[in-house]
C-alpha cells in the first residue's frame, strides 16, 4: 500500500494538468497536458486513437494480436505495450509505467481505482454515428494537440460524406425493397444485435431493416427458433462469429443470403472508425444496382493511408474485405 501511494504521489508531481473536459459519461475530468503514456481499456477506442495519429501513445492495452491482428500490424508499437486479459489494468503497474491517462468504456467499475491512484480517467461510449463523432472530438481534446483536433475534424467530415452518399442513393426505397437483415455477432453462443445500436444504424442507412424486431441492445443471446421466426432475408456474420453450420437449425433459412463482414484494425460492423467503410460495404451488398460503381478495395486503401497512416496494399485490402488475417 505504501509503495502504491508513493508511486501515485510521484505520478501526480510529474503531470501538468492542461484543463478539463466532459467525457462521454457526462463527467468533468481534469486531463494532463498532451498525455504521452496512455492505457486504453475499451477495445474499440483503439481505432479512434489510431485515427487521431496517437496509437503509439498506448502503453497498456486490452486488445490482443491474436484477436485484432490488423490493429497490431498497422500500429506495431502495440506489440511493446502491456497487454491484459479482460478490461482491468493493475493499478500499480500503471503507476510504475508512468501512465498519465486511462480511457475506459462507460460503466467500467475499475475506473474508480485508477482515479483514486491519481490517474486521469476519460470514459468513452456511443451507440450511433453522432456519438462516434463526439467521442472522437473528446479523445482529440484529451490528447491535447492541434494534429489530433484537425484529424478529428477531417474524419468527421469524411464520415458525414459517406452517410450523405448512402442516404442519397438509398432514398425512395419502400419497405418492401428494404431486406430484413440479421446481424449475428456469435453463433456459439448465438448472439445478435438489436435496436439502439450502431449495428442497427448502419443496417438502416444502408437500405435494410433490422430483422431482430423487439430486441434491444448489443450482443443479445437468442435461440435458433427465434432466428427462424424472424426469417431474415440477409444474415451478416461477424468476422469471428463462426460458421453458420454450427447451428444446424439455421440451415432451414434456405432463402437467406449469408455474408461475412469485413474486419480490419477493428471489426467494421462494430464501434471503430471503419464504420464509414461498413456503410459503403453494406449498401453495396444490399443494393448492388445502386452502388456498383463503388470500388471498396480502393476506398479501403485510401482510408488506411489517410486515417491510419498505413500504406495498405491492394492484396491487404482484399484480405480485410474478406475477413482474412494479415
Amino acid at each position: 500500500m505504501r509503495r502504491l501511494a508513493a508511486l501515485a504521489l510521484a505520478l501526480l508531481s510529474s503531470v501538468a494538468v492542461a484543463g478539463t473536459l466532459t467525457d462521454d459519461s457526462g463527467q468533468r475530468v481534469e486531463v494532463p497536458a498532451q498525455p504521452r503514456r496512455i492505457a486504453d481499456g475499451w477495445f474499440a477506442h483503439h481505432a479512434l486513437m489510431l485515427t487521431l495519429g496517437a496509437g503509439e501513445r498506448i502503453v497498456a492495452t486490452v486488445n490482443h494480436p491474436d484477436r485484432q491482428p490488423w490493429m497490431f500490424k498497422v500500429q506495431p508499437a502495440l506489440n511493446q505495450a502491456q497487454i491484459v486479459t479482460g478490461t482491468a489494468f493493475n493499478v500499480e503497474s500503471l503507476l510504475a509505467d508512468k501512465v498519465d491517462l486511462v480511457f475506459t468504456s462507460t460503466g467500467d467499475r475499475q475506473a474508480l481505482a485508477y482515479q483514486q491512484a491519481g490517474i486521469a480517467v476519460v470514459h468513452m461510449g456511443f451507440n450511433d454515428l453522432p456519438g462516434l463523432e463526439h467521442s472522437l472530438d473528446v479523445t482529440a481534446q484529451a490528447l491535447g494537440t492541434d494534429t489530433a483536433r484537425q484529424r478529428a475534424r477531417d474524419y468527421n467530415a469524411w464520415l458525414e460524406q459517406q452517410v450523405a452518399l448512402v442516404r442519397q442513393r438509398s432514398a425512395g426505397l419502400s419497405d418492401a425493397q428494404r431486406p430484413r437483415v440479421l446481424h449475428i455477432a456469435s453463433l456459439k453462443p448465438l448472439k445478435v444485435d438489436g435496436d439502439g445500436t450502431l449495428v442497427d444504424t448502419w443496417i438502416d442507412l444502408a437500405g435494410g431493416r433490422n430483422a431482430a424486431t423487439g430486441l434491444h441492445g448489443n450482443l443479445q443471446v437468442v435461440n435458433a427458433e427465434q432466428v427462424l421466426a424472424w426469417h431474415p432475408d440477409v444474415i451478416v456474420l461477424a468476422a469471428d462469429a463462426g460458421d453458420i453450420s454450427q447451428v444446424p437449425l439455421l440451415a432451414q433459412l434456405h432463402s437467406a443470403k449469408v455474408l461475412r463482414n469485413p474486419a480490419g484494425v477493428f471489426p467494421w460492423d462494430r464501434y471503430g472508425t471503419e464504420v464509414g467503410l461498413q456503410l459503403l460495404w453494406a449498401a453495396q451488398q444490399l443494393h448492388p444496382e445502386r452502388f456498383q460503381d463503388i470500388d471498396l478495395q480502393q476506398q479501403t486503401m485510401a482510408f488506411y493511408r489517410r486515417f491510419f497512416d498505413y500504406p495498405l496494399t491492394a492484396a491487404e485490402a482484399t484480405r480485410i474485405l474478406t475477413a482474412q488475417r494479415p
